[in-house]
């Protein structure tokens, strides 16, 4: 929960600093609206991709841990507990 609250303020940050430029109104121009729109959801997007590859490499990771360590492998892929 933390890491995507992390990764969710982050993003808030960027779009807002890229695309909002005037703050003398409480609203937002369609400009502005559209640009957060699209700056969030290329975010999204490559925050997906970038998880994507982490899932699937994570099986491999902990595998070669797992051997370096000597430690059978528990049935998560995780090595098992001493």
């Amino acid at each position: 929960l933390r890491d995507f609250l992390l990764v969710y303020n982050r993003m808030t940050e960027l779009c807002f600093r890229h695309c909002v430029c005037n703050l003398n109104y409480r609203l937002l121009t369609g400009r502005e609206e559209s640009c957060l729109d699209s700056c969030a959801a290329r975010l999204v997007r490559a925050n997906h991709r970038l998880m994507g590859a982490y899932v699937g490499l994570v099986p491999a990771l902990l595998q070669r841990r797992a051997a370096e360590h000597g430690a059978p492998p528990g049935p998560s892929g995780l090595p098992a507990s001493r």
